[in-house]
């Protein structure tokens, strides 16, 4: 039997692909080099964010 697909490739171009969904505290640098975080912000309910191209 055959391997799918979608199992194959991991190491070829899967993994290099670019996220469009940041972690909690790349969402939180992110928002420090614009200037719209503050020290004492909550790190929950983030505004959204795009990331950086």
């Amino acid at each position: 039997m055959s391997q799918h697909n979608s199992f194959k490739g991991v190491a070829t171009g899967a993994a290099a692909k670019k996220r469009n969904v940041l972690k909690r505290f790349e969402r939180v640098e992110l928002l420090r080099k614009r200037g719209q975080w503050k020290d004492g912000n909550r790190v929950v309910g983030l505004r959204k964010t795009k990331p950086e191209e």
